[in-house]
């Protein structure tokens, strides 16, 4: 890897095998909590003999495999990703991925007329509030919400293309769905598209005693 020889257990990933031996290959749809699907491809790699960059968080070593986490051709492949991400997403509250885009000189602006994604914040339960103008599909909350941690499956995806969301089933409101409120999606969540519903709150400017007055009247509420 990167000219470097090293050796793992069988069956690691590329992501697994270069974690193991200190180098770094970025990641944002990938978590050690949820299963990896290669979303997201930042951590794509070039592998001797392949046509197509492999994504590192899927892909396994074998004998005497050659990887390039570094090339020019992968770092441009990253680049552009980033760029794409930047043009149409909000990711004011990603601080990782701000901090790849300076790492790869990637441009917010590259792509100047793509098309936004656009949502309404959803604020309908007292957890956590849901901003999916700045979700990329990731998937780590739809995974964590069902096989990988909850069992619960209040969230899925919903949509095609473009226009694809994370969302209730028929669009129900948070406290209609199955959902327990055990706030794992928020943690998981990589670009502050789910937000605990302090946070937000400081953020719009209510300040602490506002918020507790407000949040001891709706126990008051829910208790009658």
């Amino acid at each position: 890897m990167d000219g470097q020889p090293i050796s793992v257990e069988q069956g690691a990933t590329i992501l697994k095998a270069a974690q193991q031996n200190g180098i770094d290959i970025p990641t944002i749809c990938w978590h050690a909590a949820t299963t990896s699907n290669a979303l997201c491809r930042i951590c794509v790699v070039e592998v001797e003999g392949q046509r197509l960059l492999q994504p590192a968080c899927i892909v396994k070593v074998a004998q005497d495999m050659k990887v390039q986490t570094k090339s020019e051709r992968v770092k441009r492949a990253r680049r552009t990703i980033l760029e794409m991400l930047a043009s149409t997403m909000d990711l004011s509250d990603a601080p990782a991925i701000l901090t790849m885009m300076e790492e790869y000189g990637a441009s917010a602006g590259r792509f100047p007329h793509a098309e936004r994604r656009e949502s309404e914040i959803k604020d309908d339960n007292p957890m956590y509030i849901r901003d999916y103008s700045k979700c990329l599909l990731c998937w780590r909350c739809v995974q964590v919400c069902a096989d990988d941690a909850q069992y619960v499956n209040a969230i899925n995806f919903n949509g095609r293309g473009f226009e694809t969301q994370i969302g209730t089933f028929f669009d129900k409101t948070i406290p209609e769905t199955t959902c327990v409120l055990c706030g794992q999606c928020v943690g998981v969540c990589p670009t502050g598209a789910l937000k605990p519903k302090r946070e937000y709150l400081l953020e719009q400017g209510m300040s602490p005693s506002e918020i507790s007055v407000m949040n001891t009247g709706r126990k008051q509420r829910k208790a009658k």
